[in-house]
């Protein structure tokens, strides 16, 4: 799991290509076999996109972009 410290390092096309990534995961993950999802998974991609998507909201914001 990525901190949000490291999160504020990135660039935002990084941001961009980590969120895609990241919902890509989730997609496959809700698609695997009841028996072989993993929830711990799913629920650490879902909180990176979170905190991508919070990262890029607040520079959008602020006009902060590296």
């Amino acid at each position: 799991m990525t901190k949000m410290q490291d999160i504020k390092k990135k660039s935002d096309a990084e941001l961009t290509e980590m969120v895609q990534t990241a919902r890509n995961t989730v997609r496959e993950e809700r698609f695997k076999d009841k028996f072989a999802r993993k929830a711990s998974i799913i629920r650490n991609a879902k909180t990176e996109i979170a905190r991508a998507l919070t990262e890029l909201t607040a520079r959008r914001n602020n006009g902060d972009t590296k």
